[in-house]
């Protein structure tokens, strides 16, 4: 029983105790509650109380910037209204002194146009004066050239005409001899170094003097192959004329046929054709057409393998491939009996030299020099002249425009504007006038001697003249009572003009004027 009494007290302790705590623990809690909200409610009214205070600092603070600002318009606002008038009054000040000196400017040009006016009125004056004058000075020439005419026994027009005939003659006698002069002066510096520049470059050059031609007559070992040839009822021949479009004419020249065609590279496929068929025997269509074709490739590739040899040999390099193809068909082409292919080679050297010595561009001018009558490989195909075609043909391939000059100018066509074009044509003269180099018919050559004389013969005072050395120079007698010694000069000058205006010739022409006076006498 005391157990349970005293374990009933230790509970109700026990109980006692955790009531206790637990309303410790209330009061405590609502004491810290109380606590907490009296400090929070202290803090809002210092949080309202710092508010309060930032509010009034701040528009304290805004109040005084504010009237900081209005402080500093008002300074910029003064000072700027103070530059203002400063820059007013400098303005009205140099408008001041631009008016003043306006009107100063303006009282100096109506004094100057006082001047000026006052100045006109005595010129007017003077003018009037030497007016009177003039008309008096005009009446007393007048009376002047009447009396004169009379005493003179000629009209003013006639001496006019006289004085003029006199000093026109003097004047074309200082001329004369001014030429001669200055013609001396030239020829003693240039004659001799253009005769050694010229003379070392075709020694050095040293081309074959003999001429080439192509050969249109085929030798038959006898006369029955010239039926052969013909075939039954002609169908060789026309086979071979067909193909080769050359017509081959067989008469009675004994153990020989002669091909005759426009075109010498087709000409010269029939002549390698025929001499195959005639080596091999067999002549029949289907033969023939097979040597025709082996044949012209055979001088294809011998076109070019001549234009790759002439570039070879000349030093020109970087031709278009056409160009190689066309400067070898040259083979095949003739002028005047000259082969075109060595002459062009001929005239490459002939201009490099001469360029070399002049200190001209050498490769410009061998290049031109090859390429100058590139246009007779195909003349007989196109319209127009070689030299035409030549120019044409060189500016399809893209060639230099100095080159596509000099070949346009090698003849003449155009005047030539360099040194190299002008080289060109003496090289193309000299390649072709030097001796055996080509043959002209006999017709032709008589009738330019003709016109040559005909030239001459057509000038006033000419006696007589004479062309000589095969046509190479004219020699021309002239009147002594017609032609004085120093007209002799502008002479040989005026029929050089029209020759060169008037005749084709290769070279140059060499224009001797003779005057000589004879005194005749007899004794009795």
């Amino acid at each position: 029983m005391l157990i349970i009494n005293i374990t009933v007290a230790i509970i109700a302790g026990i109980l006692l105790a955790v009531i206790a705590g637990v309303l410790a623990f209330k009061y405590g809690y609502s004491y810290r509650i109380k606590v907490a909200e009296m400090k929070i409610g202290s803090a809002e009214e210092e949080a309202k109380r710092v508010i309060e205070s930032a509010k009034k600092d701040a528009a304290k603070a805004a109040e005084n910037a504010k009237k900081e600002k209005l402080l500093e318009a008002k300074e910029e606002i003064h000072k700027g209204r103070t530059e203002l008038d400063r820059e007013i009054k400098e303005r009205r000040n140099e408008i001041q002194r631009q008016e003043r000196r306006i009107q100063q400017k303006e009282d100096t040009i109506d004094k100057k146009a006082q001047n000026l006016e006052e100045k006109e009125e005595v010129l007017q004056q003077k003018i009037a004066k030497l007016e009177e004058t003039r008309l008096e000075i005009e009446q007393v020439k007048k009376l002047q050239m009447s009396q004169l005419e009379k005493v003179a026994e000629l009209s003013a027009e006639e001496a006019k005409k006289l004085i003029m005939a006199q000093v026109e003659s003097d004047s074309r006698h200082e001329a004369a001899m001014l030429v001669k002069v200055i013609e001396d002066q030239a020829k003693e510096e240039a004659e001799t170094k253009a005769r050694n520049i010229i003379t070392g470059a075709i020694q050095r050059c040293a081309a074959d003097h003999v001429a080439e031609t192509t050969v249109s007559v085929v030798n038959l070992p006898n006369d029955e192959m010239k039926g052969r040839i013909i075939g039954r009822e002609g169908r060789n021949i026309r086979t071979i004329e067909t193909l080769t479009g050359i017509d081959l004419i067989i008469d009675d020249t004994p153990e020989a046929v002669i091909l005759s065609g426009f075109d010498p590279v087709r000409r010269e496929i029939a002549r390698l054709s025929l001499e195959k068929l005639i080596t091999d025997g067999r002549i029949h269509p289907g033969r023939i057409e097979e040597t025709v074709e082996k044949s012209r490739k055979e001088v294809e590739q011998i076109i070019k393998q001549e234009g790759e040899q002439a570039t070879f040999d000349t030093g020109v390099h970087g031709l278009h491939p056409e160009l190689i193809r066309l400067i070898g068909k040259l083979r095949y082409r003739t002028s005047y009996g000259q082969n075109v292919l060595k002459h062009s080679i001929e005239v490459s050297h002939l201009a490099g030299l001469m360029a070399a010595e002049l200190g001209a561009d050498v490769a410009l001018a061998k290049r031109a020099g090859l390429l100058h009558d590139i246009g007779k490989a195909i003349d007989h195909d196109v319209e127009g002249s070689h030299v035409t075609i030549g120019a044409d043909v060189a500016k399809k391939f893209k060639e230099n425009e100095r080159v596509v000059h000099a070949i346009m100018a090698h003849h003449g066509d155009v005047e030539p504007n360099s040194i190299e074009a002008c080289l060109i044509q003496a090289a193309d003269a000299i390649s072709a006038a030097r001796p055996a180099a080509r043959r002209e018919n006999l017709e032709s050559y008589i009738k330019r001697l003709e016109n040559l004389e005909g030239i001459a013969n057509s000038f006033d005072g000419v006696d007589r003249s004479y062309a000589i050395q095969a046509g190479r120079e004219i020699r021309i007698v002239v009147k002594p009572e017609k032609v004085k010694d120093n007209e002799t000069i502008l002479l040989a000058k005026d029929i050089v003009k029209k020759i060169e205006a008037e005749m084709e010739y290769p070279g140059q022409i060499k224009v001797n004027v003779i005057r000589e006076t004879r005194a005749v006498d007899y004794a009795k």
